[in-house]
């Protein structure tokens, strides 16, 4: 992952257990720190890991390491309002719906909508225990 060299952008294995293979990604990326301190949070199962529940099992270690390795207050996410598997996986582990962007995001040639969902460390807090 060449993109995370020589930048504050963090590439998040998720593996099944210990040793065993990687069935996904939790990407924290376009860092911001100063007075916003946040990140942008990307996330991808391999399909044959899909709904087994790694990811939601994953979050509250990535939010130990965005919230308290790395200090950041905020991690938001732009999902297409399509992928409606993405938004309950946001939903489930404790991201706010905030917003609705219109032709957001350039994806495939086209300019893509995307909702915009957030979770701020003393919303992740609950998550940690």
């Amino acid at each position: 992952m060449d993109r995370f060299k020589n930048s504050d952008d963090e590439a998040i294995a998720v593996c099944a257990g210990d040793g065993d293979p990687i069935v996904g990604f939790i990407n924290l990326t376009a860092v911001v720190r100063g007075p916003y301190q946040r990140a942008v949070v990307g996330y991808w199962v391999f399909s044959k890991f899909s709904r087994m529940g790694y990811m939601t099992r994953a979050f509250p270690l990535v939010y130990k390491f965005a919230f308290q390795d790395l200090g950041l207050h905020r991690l938001e996410a732009d999902i297409q309002p399509g992928n409606t598997r993405s938004l309950r996986l946001a939903k489930r582990v404790g991201f706010r719906r905030e917003g609705y962007s219109p032709n957001f995001i350039k994806i495939g040639g086209d300019w893509r909508d995307h909702v915009r969902l957030a979770i701020t460390s003393e919303m992740a807090d609950k998550f940690l225990q």
